[in-house]
């Protein structure tokens, strides 16, 4: 069976770095991990192609090769996912789709033309969409009827399939699931509760398998809580670190945590001594209230502030993710988010207007409540130019407003270079220290493409722009004060190339939205006091 896999296109995002990933000569930042553990939990007899369209088009010659396509995405690349699968059909080509947009609303529109809809996950649905090739059946939907597989029989995905110099960053996958219950989050509704770990083996061989292929950049975790279950992590980690040491510390790592791992010393010990370098932590919003609205009470237990102090202090770079929009917001919302980014520094602040995804708790109340626009139709995914799909609790100008006001004020360009300066002050210096080791190639020197990254980013950010007295200002303190960060430090400078264009984007895109709305109506006015009233 001749299976051509496409990867839809994703819409600009925070993290899409087009201006970022131009300067390192990359297409994308990660790559579909989904569709190639797909790829190899099929039968390897097959003859498999993946077209990644983030990366480029699929050719005509592709197209006429293919007596299958198999397609996955997210909400958010619902848009393409229906073009593609309509680019198939016209062809006469079978499609067969999964991933989490299908998993969640697999009686959306936009799969109507699809032939084969393999929900939830593929470990279990995979075999029955096998069975049903196998028999000649035109047609089929598979669902694991809310049984969640044991991820320790999962193959080394085929990272052979993809166009390894088109990455940023590479991606490898732990655990699935989630300990909490956060009443926005899908991924409980997705994937369940109890974090199921691969075995550690199974993870290093993984690794192993980049390494062969000749990945020598970063990887990032995509676990949606990478510490859900901590003993299991607590197995991966020396084993990960003696891996690391014998090949010489080829990968950096990154994740996603709660913010309990600031509550757990030894854990961010051992993952820095891995080469972790960054974690993602869902903060979402400084006020309590909110928070315990949303059933993010995890994030109730400490202070948010203390907590990223704490990662921070390891050596973890924090990345965060912010949302406003909550039931019952008081007014300023987006003003307090600022403000406690600015406090702590956090560099990488994502900032979104609440969405209620598909089956979500969130999702089944405001349905009860009769809150959703347009009902399903609405889910678009988070992205940080989707208004709310629901009616909110105050105004929803109020909450765009000072959402695009707060996003602006996030990444206007020299108060994203004080934040990213007074957040690397406060890491402590780089500890690990590349090797080489027997039988391994030595590090590659600094190529042109890095030396003509640095020179564009000196030149926008240091001489042609306002921001040119504060940029040489903070790359003289950080090498004197911190000069083992001083790479990183430029690195993320850099970044700012990506929010410099993306904030206009989002003001713009909420703005053209806001005005297709209807007037909000006139606030009610309380009837004056009859002892105030003239006679």
């Amino acid at each position: 069976m001749r299976t051509l896999f496409v990867y839809p296109e994703f819409p600009k995002t925070f993290w899409s770095y087009e201006k970022i990933l131009e300067l390192i000569d990359r297409k994308v930042l990660l790559p579909p991990l989904g569709l190639v553990t797909v790829a190899a939990l099929l039968p390897q007899s097959w003859e498999m192609k993946l077209v990644d369209r983030n990366v480029r088009e699929v050719s005509e010659a592709e197209w006429d090769w293919a007596e299958l396509v198999v397609i996955s995405g997210m909400i958010v690349q619902k848009a393409d996912m229906a073009t593609q699968i309509g680019k198939a059909k016209q062809r006469g080509i079978p499609v067969a789709v999964g991933g989490p947009f299908a998993s969640s609303t697999p009686d959306a529109p936009e799969l109507d033309l699809a032939d084969y809809k393999i929900l939830d996950e593929g470990e279990i649905t995979l075999p029955m969409f096998i069975e049903a090739i196998e028999r000649g059946d035109s047609h089929g939907r598979f669902s694991s009827d809310g049984v969640k597989p044991d991820v320790t029989g999962t193959p080394i995905p085929r990272f052979d399939l993809l166009e390894l110099d088109a990455y940023s960053e590479m991606s490898v996958q732990f655990s699935r699931g989630c300990p909490f219950q956060c009443e926005f989050c899908d991924i409980i509704v997705l994937y369940g509760r109890k974090p199921r770990t691969k075995n550690p083996e199974q993870l290093i061989a993984e690794l192993q398998c980049l390494y062969d292929l000749g990945w020598r950049r970063s990887v990032f975790l995509v676990d949606d809580n990478f510490i859900g279950n901590k003993r299991n992590v607590k197995l991966l980690l020396p084993l990960l670190r003696q891996w690391q040491i014998e090949h010489g510390f080829p990968f950096s790592f990154a994740t996603e945590a709660s913010v309990d791992l600031a509550a757990d010393d030894d854990l961010m010990q051992m993952m820095v001594e891995c080469r972790f370098e960054s974690v993602f932590l869902g903060i979402e919003t400084p006020d309590e209230a909110s928070l315990e609205t949303a059933g993010k009470l995890q994030n109730t237990r400490s202070s948010l502030v203390d907590s990223v102090d704490k990662i921070t202090s390891y050596g973890l770079r924090v990345m965060a993710g912010f949302i406003i929009g909550f039931d019952g917001e008081k007014e300023g919302a987006g003003g307090r988010i600022v403000e406690f980014v600015t406090r702590t520094g956090i560099p990488h602040a994502m900032m979104g207007m609440l969405q209620a995804l598909p089956n979500t708790a969130l999702w089944h109340r405001l349905e009860r409540e009769g809150r959703l626009i347009e009902g399903k139709a609405a889910a678009k995914g988070v992205n940080q130019t989707n208004l709310l799909n629901f009616e909110p609790t105050r105004p929803i100008r109020d909450i765009a407003n000072e959402y695009v006001d707060a996003f602006g004020a996030l990444y206007e360009p020299n108060a994203f270079i004080d934040r990213v300066y007074s957040y690397f002050l406060k890491l402590p210096p780089q500890q690990w220290k590349k090797l080489v080791v027997p039988g391994s190639r030595p590090p590659k020197p600094t190529s042109w493409v890095d030396l003509r990254a640095l020179g564009i980013v000196l030149w926008r950010q240091g001489l042609k722009r306002n921001t040119r007295v504060r940029f040489w200002k903070a790359l003289y303190g950080m090498y004197r004060h911190n000069p083992k960060r001083f790479t990183g430090f430029i690195s993320i400078l850099a970044h700012n190339e990506h929010f410099l264009e993306y904030r206009a984007i989002v003001r713009r895109e909420i703005e053209e939205q806001l005005a297709t709305l209807p007037p909000d109506p006139p606030k009610a006015t309380a009837e004056p006091s009859r002892e105030l009233q003239p006679a």
